[in-house]
Protein backbone atom coordinates (compact mmCIF):
# COMPACT_ATOMS: atom_id res chain seq x y z
CA UNK A 1 0.00 0.00 0.00
CA UNK A 2 1.12 3.88 -0.99
CA UNK A 3 1.86 5.56 1.73
CA UNK A 4 2.18 9.33 1.27
CA UNK A 5 3.90 11.86 3.18
CA UNK A 6 1.52 14.55 5.35
CA UNK A 7 2.17 18.10 3.88
CA UNK A 8 1.53 21.46 5.93
CA UNK A 9 -0.01 23.92 3.68
CA UNK A 10 -0.35 27.68 4.48
CA UNK A 11 -3.47 29.43 2.86
CA UNK A 12 -3.76 33.01 3.39
CA UNK A 13 -3.44 35.50 4.88
CA UNK A 14 -2.94 37.15 1.36
CA UNK A 15 -4.95 34.67 -0.43
CA UNK A 16 -8.18 36.31 -2.05
CA UNK A 17 -10.29 33.16 -1.25
CA UNK A 18 -9.62 33.11 2.32
CA UNK A 19 -12.11 36.34 1.89
CA UNK A 20 -9.74 38.71 3.80
CA UNK A 21 -6.30 38.47 6.21
CA UNK A 22 -7.46 34.95 7.42
CA UNK A 23 -4.39 32.28 7.47
CA UNK A 24 -5.33 28.56 7.64
CA UNK A 25 -2.33 25.98 8.68
CA UNK A 26 -3.64 22.71 6.80
CA UNK A 27 -2.25 19.28 7.08
CA UNK A 28 -2.57 17.73 3.98
CA UNK A 29 -2.34 13.76 3.54
CA UNK A 30 -2.20 14.04 -0.69
CA UNK A 31 -5.67 15.75 -1.35
CA UNK A 32 -7.29 14.95 1.86
CA UNK A 33 -7.27 17.57 4.64
CA UNK A 34 -6.44 15.93 7.68
CA UNK A 35 -6.46 19.23 9.99
CA UNK A 36 -6.83 22.74 9.24
CA UNK A 37 -6.34 25.69 11.89
CA UNK A 38 -7.82 28.84 11.44
CA UNK A 39 -5.11 31.86 12.85
CA UNK A 40 -7.12 35.33 13.45
CA UNK A 41 -5.33 38.71 14.57
CA UNK A 42 -3.80 39.85 11.64
CA UNK A 43 -6.59 42.65 11.63
CA UNK A 44 -7.16 43.33 15.18
CA UNK A 45 -7.15 47.01 15.84
CA UNK A 46 -8.45 47.00 19.88
CA UNK A 47 -12.00 47.93 19.51
CA UNK A 48 -13.37 47.34 22.63
CA UNK A 49 -10.43 48.54 24.38
CA UNK A 50 -10.26 51.57 22.84
CA UNK A 51 -14.03 52.37 23.56
CA UNK A 52 -13.23 52.91 27.19
CA UNK A 53 -11.76 56.08 26.77
CA UNK A 54 -14.09 57.32 24.34
CA UNK A 55 -17.98 58.77 25.04
CA UNK A 56 -20.52 57.02 23.02
CA UNK A 57 -21.01 59.27 19.89
CA UNK A 58 -17.21 58.83 19.26
CA UNK A 59 -17.52 54.48 19.42
CA UNK A 60 -20.21 54.75 16.53
CA UNK A 61 -17.13 55.20 13.53
CA UNK A 62 -15.46 51.99 15.10
CA UNK A 63 -18.41 50.25 14.90
CA UNK A 64 -18.28 50.76 10.97
CA UNK A 65 -14.90 49.00 10.67
CA UNK A 66 -15.95 45.76 12.41
CA UNK A 67 -17.83 44.28 9.84
CA UNK A 68 -17.64 46.29 6.80
CA UNK A 69 -20.12 44.97 4.66
CA UNK A 70 -23.14 45.51 7.00
CA UNK A 71 -22.63 48.85 9.26
CA UNK A 72 -25.63 50.05 9.69
CA UNK A 73 -26.56 47.14 11.66
CA UNK A 74 -23.04 47.52 13.75
CA UNK A 75 -24.08 51.25 13.71
CA UNK A 76 -27.41 50.30 15.31
CA UNK A 77 -26.25 47.19 17.71
CA UNK A 78 -24.44 49.89 19.90
CA UNK A 79 -26.88 52.68 20.33
CA UNK A 80 -29.26 50.29 20.92
CA UNK A 81 -27.92 48.58 23.91
CA UNK A 82 -27.15 52.39 25.11
CA UNK A 83 -31.10 53.34 24.37
CA UNK A 84 -31.67 50.63 26.42
CA UNK A 85 -30.09 51.22 29.35
CA UNK A 86 -31.03 54.97 28.92
CA UNK A 87 -34.78 53.93 28.63
CA UNK A 88 -34.88 57.03 25.80
CA UNK A 89 -38.08 57.34 23.80
CA UNK A 90 -37.30 57.17 19.73
CA UNK A 91 -39.24 59.18 16.87
CA UNK A 92 -41.25 56.78 14.63
CA UNK A 93 -39.43 58.61 12.05
CA UNK A 94 -36.21 57.75 12.96
CA UNK A 95 -37.61 53.99 13.53
CA UNK A 96 -38.50 53.80 10.03
CA UNK A 97 -35.31 55.08 8.29
CA UNK A 98 -33.06 52.92 10.69
CA UNK A 99 -35.49 49.95 9.51
CA UNK A 100 -35.21 50.44 5.80
CA UNK A 101 -31.08 51.50 5.84
CA UNK A 102 -30.64 48.27 7.88
CA UNK A 103 -32.31 45.97 5.64
CA UNK A 104 -30.51 47.70 2.53
CA UNK A 105 -27.57 47.28 4.52
CA UNK A 106 -28.53 43.39 4.66
CA UNK A 107 -29.22 42.90 0.99
CA UNK A 108 -26.19 44.63 -0.30
CA UNK A 109 -23.96 42.73 2.47
CA UNK A 110 -25.99 39.21 1.05
CA UNK A 111 -25.26 40.38 -2.57
CA UNK A 112 -21.61 40.46 -1.63
CA UNK A 113 -21.61 36.79 -0.54
CA UNK A 114 -23.51 35.17 -2.92
CA UNK A 115 -20.78 37.31 -5.52
CA UNK A 116 -17.95 35.91 -3.57
CA UNK A 117 -19.28 32.94 -3.15
CA UNK A 118 -19.63 31.95 -6.45
CA UNK A 119 -16.40 33.52 -7.44
CA UNK A 120 -15.15 30.97 -5.31
CA UNK A 121 -16.87 28.45 -7.13
CA UNK A 122 -15.59 29.59 -10.30
CA UNK A 123 -18.26 31.47 -11.91
CA UNK A 124 -17.42 34.79 -12.93
CA UNK A 125 -20.99 36.39 -13.90
CA UNK A 126 -22.29 36.28 -10.99
CA UNK A 127 -19.71 38.20 -9.12
CA UNK A 128 -20.31 40.87 -11.61
CA UNK A 129 -24.10 41.24 -11.75
CA UNK A 130 -24.15 41.31 -7.54
CA UNK A 131 -21.77 44.11 -7.19
CA UNK A 132 -24.26 45.99 -10.19
CA UNK A 133 -27.26 45.57 -8.01
CA UNK A 134 -24.99 46.24 -4.80
CA UNK A 135 -24.14 49.32 -6.00
CA UNK A 136 -27.17 50.76 -6.11
CA UNK A 137 -28.22 50.44 -2.53
CA UNK A 138 -24.27 51.95 -2.20
CA UNK A 139 -26.07 54.98 -4.34
CA UNK A 140 -29.10 55.33 -2.56
CA UNK A 141 -27.02 55.46 1.27
CA UNK A 142 -24.40 57.78 -0.07
CA UNK A 143 -27.45 59.77 -1.00
CA UNK A 144 -28.88 59.61 2.32
CA UNK A 145 -25.87 59.94 4.35
CA UNK A 146 -22.62 60.64 2.54
CA UNK A 147 -20.77 57.46 2.91
CA UNK A 148 -20.50 54.34 0.59
CA UNK A 149 -19.65 51.47 3.23
CA UNK A 150 -18.56 53.43 6.66
CA UNK A 151 -21.82 54.63 7.05
CA UNK A 152 -21.50 56.50 10.70
CA UNK A 153 -25.34 57.21 10.29
CA UNK A 154 -27.47 55.96 13.72
CA UNK A 155 -27.11 58.05 16.49
CA UNK A 156 -28.17 57.64 20.15
CA UNK A 157 -31.73 59.20 20.29
CA UNK A 158 -32.27 58.39 16.37
CA UNK A 159 -30.38 58.96 13.01
CA UNK A 160 -28.29 61.77 11.59
CA UNK A 161 -29.94 62.63 8.56
CA UNK A 162 -33.52 62.83 7.12
CA UNK A 163 -34.44 61.23 3.84
CA UNK A 164 -34.01 63.95 1.03
CA UNK A 165 -36.62 64.61 -1.59
CA UNK A 166 -37.52 61.63 -3.31
CA UNK A 167 -35.30 59.35 -1.67
CA UNK A 168 -38.01 57.03 -0.80
CA UNK A 169 -39.80 56.61 -4.46
CA UNK A 170 -36.21 55.66 -5.71
CA UNK A 171 -36.49 53.49 -2.97
CA UNK A 172 -39.30 52.01 -3.81
CA UNK A 173 -38.02 51.54 -7.45
CA UNK A 174 -35.13 49.61 -6.69
CA UNK A 175 -37.50 47.08 -4.29
CA UNK A 176 -39.27 46.35 -7.41
CA UNK A 177 -35.65 46.24 -10.09
CA UNK A 178 -34.09 43.64 -7.33
CA UNK A 179 -37.64 41.60 -7.57
CA UNK A 180 -37.10 40.92 -10.98
CA UNK A 181 -33.48 40.73 -10.70
CA UNK A 182 -33.81 37.87 -8.05
CA UNK A 183 -35.51 35.67 -10.80
CA UNK A 184 -32.33 36.32 -13.14
CA UNK A 185 -30.16 35.25 -10.35
CA UNK A 186 -31.95 31.83 -10.05
CA UNK A 187 -32.73 31.11 -13.66
CA UNK A 188 -28.71 31.69 -14.26
CA UNK A 189 -27.14 30.06 -10.96
CA UNK A 190 -30.25 27.89 -8.53
CA UNK A 191 -30.16 25.39 -11.03
CA UNK A 192 -26.69 25.05 -12.80
CA UNK A 193 -25.27 21.73 -12.54
CA UNK A 194 -21.88 22.61 -12.11
CA UNK A 195 -22.94 24.67 -8.93
CA UNK A 196 -25.64 21.96 -7.35
CA UNK A 197 -22.38 19.29 -7.68
CA UNK A 198 -19.84 21.53 -6.00
CA UNK A 199 -22.37 22.96 -3.32
CA UNK A 200 -24.76 19.57 -2.48
CA UNK A 201 -23.92 17.49 0.28
CA UNK A 202 -20.77 19.86 1.07
CA UNK A 203 -19.81 21.05 4.68
CA UNK A 204 -22.68 19.23 6.06
CA UNK A 205 -23.91 19.58 9.55
CA UNK A 206 -27.11 19.01 12.26
CA UNK A 207 -28.94 21.30 14.48
CA UNK A 208 -26.85 19.90 17.66
CA UNK A 209 -23.56 21.13 16.49
CA UNK A 210 -24.63 24.31 15.46
CA UNK A 211 -25.96 24.61 18.89
CA UNK A 212 -22.76 23.35 20.03
CA UNK A 213 -20.62 25.77 18.17
CA UNK A 214 -22.90 28.78 19.19
CA UNK A 215 -24.24 29.53 15.48
CA UNK A 216 -26.22 32.05 14.05
CA UNK A 217 -27.73 33.63 11.68
CA UNK A 218 -28.32 31.43 8.19
CA UNK A 219 -25.37 29.30 9.15
CA UNK A 220 -28.08 27.95 12.24
CA UNK A 221 -31.41 28.72 10.26
CA UNK A 222 -30.13 26.19 7.56
CA UNK A 223 -30.02 23.27 9.94
CA UNK A 224 -33.85 23.63 10.62
CA UNK A 225 -33.72 26.17 13.03
CA UNK A 226 -36.26 29.11 12.83
CA UNK A 227 -34.50 31.56 15.07
CA UNK A 228 -34.27 35.39 13.72
CA UNK A 229 -33.86 37.99 16.37
CA UNK A 230 -36.13 40.58 14.48
CA UNK A 231 -39.42 37.77 15.29
CA UNK A 232 -38.39 36.03 18.52
CA UNK A 233 -37.09 39.25 19.87
CA UNK A 234 -38.50 41.84 18.29
CA UNK A 235 -36.46 45.52 18.54
CA UNK A 236 -36.88 48.74 16.94
CA UNK A 237 -40.25 48.37 15.35
CA UNK A 238 -39.82 45.31 13.25
CA UNK A 239 -43.41 43.60 15.04
CA UNK A 240 -45.02 45.71 13.01
CA UNK A 241 -43.84 43.79 9.39
CA UNK A 242 -44.98 40.77 7.83
CA UNK A 243 -42.07 38.35 7.09
CA UNK A 244 -40.74 34.68 6.96
CA UNK A 245 -37.27 33.33 8.63
CA UNK A 246 -36.39 31.10 5.81
CA UNK A 247 -34.93 27.92 6.86
CA UNK A 248 -33.08 24.73 5.49
CA UNK A 249 -32.85 20.82 6.40
CA UNK A 250 -29.07 19.35 5.53
CA UNK A 251 -26.91 22.13 6.57
CA UNK A 252 -24.66 22.14 3.52
CA UNK A 253 -23.72 25.24 1.23
CA UNK A 254 -26.46 24.51 -1.75
CA UNK A 255 -28.86 25.41 2.17
CA UNK A 256 -26.69 27.97 2.68
CA UNK A 257 -27.48 29.58 -0.52
CA UNK A 258 -30.99 29.06 -0.86
CA UNK A 259 -31.33 30.38 2.43
CA UNK A 260 -29.72 34.05 2.03
CA UNK A 261 -31.44 34.33 -1.58
CA UNK A 262 -34.75 33.83 0.33
CA UNK A 263 -33.22 36.67 3.08
CA UNK A 264 -33.21 38.85 0.77
CA UNK A 265 -37.16 38.64 -0.60
CA UNK A 266 -37.76 39.04 2.80
CA UNK A 267 -35.69 42.21 3.29
CA UNK A 268 -37.12 43.48 0.29
CA UNK A 269 -40.37 42.59 2.08
CA UNK A 270 -39.76 44.85 4.82
CA UNK A 271 -38.12 47.91 2.98
CA UNK A 272 -41.44 47.54 0.97
CA UNK A 273 -43.89 47.64 3.88
CA UNK A 274 -41.76 50.32 5.58
CA UNK A 275 -42.16 53.04 2.88
CA UNK A 276 -45.68 51.79 3.10
CA UNK A 277 -45.90 53.10 6.56
CA UNK A 278 -43.63 55.84 6.49
CA UNK A 279 -44.79 58.65 8.55
CA UNK A 280 -45.04 62.07 6.67
CA UNK A 281 -43.23 64.41 9.45
CA UNK A 282 -41.72 64.14 12.45
CA UNK A 283 -38.65 64.10 14.43
CA UNK A 284 -35.24 62.30 13.41
CA UNK A 285 -33.89 62.49 17.06
CA UNK A 286 -35.41 61.84 20.49
CA UNK A 287 -34.84 64.25 23.25
CA UNK A 288 -31.34 63.18 24.24
CA UNK A 289 -29.05 64.96 27.08
CA UNK A 290 -26.28 66.77 25.18
CA UNK A 291 -23.52 64.72 27.30
CA UNK A 292 -24.71 61.51 27.53
CA UNK A 293 -24.40 59.55 30.62
CA UNK A 294 -25.72 56.25 30.65
CA UNK A 295 -26.81 55.29 34.02
CA UNK A 296 -25.08 52.48 36.27
CA UNK A 297 -25.47 49.23 35.64
CA UNK A 298 -25.36 46.51 33.05
CA UNK A 299 -26.85 45.83 29.85
CA UNK A 300 -26.88 42.85 26.71
CA UNK A 301 -28.56 43.85 23.58
CA UNK A 302 -28.70 41.85 20.40
CA UNK A 303 -29.89 41.95 17.07
CA UNK A 304 -29.85 39.98 13.97
CA UNK A 305 -27.00 41.37 11.88
CA UNK A 306 -26.83 39.56 8.20
CA UNK A 307 -24.32 37.65 9.58
CA UNK A 308 -26.29 36.21 12.79
CA UNK A 309 -26.55 37.55 16.52
CA UNK A 310 -24.48 40.73 16.89
CA UNK A 311 -24.79 41.83 20.68
CA UNK A 312 -23.40 44.50 22.63
CA UNK A 313 -22.78 44.57 26.39
CA UNK A 314 -22.33 47.38 27.84
CA UNK A 315 -20.97 47.67 31.55
CA UNK A 316 -21.82 51.57 33.10
CA UNK A 317 -20.49 53.34 35.81
CA UNK A 318 -22.71 56.02 35.23
CA UNK A 319 -20.11 58.14 33.45
CA UNK A 320 -20.07 59.39 29.68
CA UNK A 321 -17.71 56.92 28.71
CA UNK A 322 -18.43 52.76 29.08
CA UNK A 323 -16.64 51.47 31.77
CA UNK A 324 -16.52 48.00 29.66
CA UNK A 325 -17.70 47.66 26.30
CA UNK A 326 -17.92 44.07 24.99
CA UNK A 327 -19.70 42.83 21.35
CA UNK A 328 -20.87 39.36 20.39
CA UNK A 329 -19.57 38.99 16.94
CA UNK A 330 -20.97 36.79 15.05
CA UNK A 331 -18.24 35.91 13.06
CA UNK A 332 -16.20 35.07 15.31
CA UNK A 333 -18.20 32.68 16.84
CA UNK A 334 -19.57 31.16 12.96
CA UNK A 335 -15.61 30.67 12.32
CA UNK A 336 -15.13 27.71 15.05
CA UNK A 337 -16.92 25.18 13.22
CA UNK A 338 -14.88 25.55 10.34
CA UNK A 339 -11.97 23.17 11.41
CA UNK A 340 -14.84 20.31 11.85
CA UNK A 341 -16.29 20.62 8.46
CA UNK A 342 -12.75 20.82 7.06
CA UNK A 343 -11.08 17.13 8.98
CA UNK A 344 -11.35 15.17 5.83
CA UNK A 345 -12.74 17.10 2.68
CA UNK A 346 -10.90 16.64 -0.70
CA UNK A 347 -8.49 20.31 -0.60
CA UNK A 348 -10.53 21.21 -3.68
CA UNK A 349 -13.63 22.35 -1.47
CA UNK A 350 -11.41 24.52 1.08
CA UNK A 351 -12.69 27.70 -0.13
CA UNK A 352 -15.96 26.81 -0.57
CA UNK A 353 -16.92 25.64 2.73
CA UNK A 354 -15.05 28.73 4.09
CA UNK A 355 -17.17 31.31 1.64
CA UNK A 356 -20.51 28.95 2.60
CA UNK A 357 -19.83 30.28 6.31
CA UNK A 358 -20.01 34.53 5.40
CA UNK A 359 -16.58 35.54 7.24
CA UNK A 360 -15.76 39.22 7.22
CA UNK A 361 -12.23 39.27 8.78
CA UNK A 362 -12.87 42.79 10.87
CA UNK A 363 -15.81 41.38 12.71
CA UNK A 364 -13.57 38.46 13.52
CA UNK A 365 -10.82 40.47 14.91
CA UNK A 366 -12.47 42.94 16.07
Amino acid sequence: MLRTEEMILNVGPQHPSTHGVLRLLVTLDGEVIKEATPVIGYLHRGTEKLAEDLNYTQIIPYTDRLDYLSAMTNNYALVHAVESMMELEIPERAEYLRVITMELNRIASHLVWMGTFLLDVGAMSPFLFAFRDREQILDLLNELCGARITFNYMRVGGVKWDAPEGWLRKVKDFVAYMRKKMKEYHRLITGNEIFVQRTKGVGRYDQERAIQYSLSGANLRVTGVKWDLRKDQPYSIYDRFEFDIPTGKTGDLYEKYICRMQEIVESLKIVDQAIEQFPEKGPIMGKVPRVLRVPEGEIYAGIESPRGELGCHIVSKGKDKPWRLKFRRPSFYNLQILPTLLKGENISNLVVILGGIDIVLGEVDG
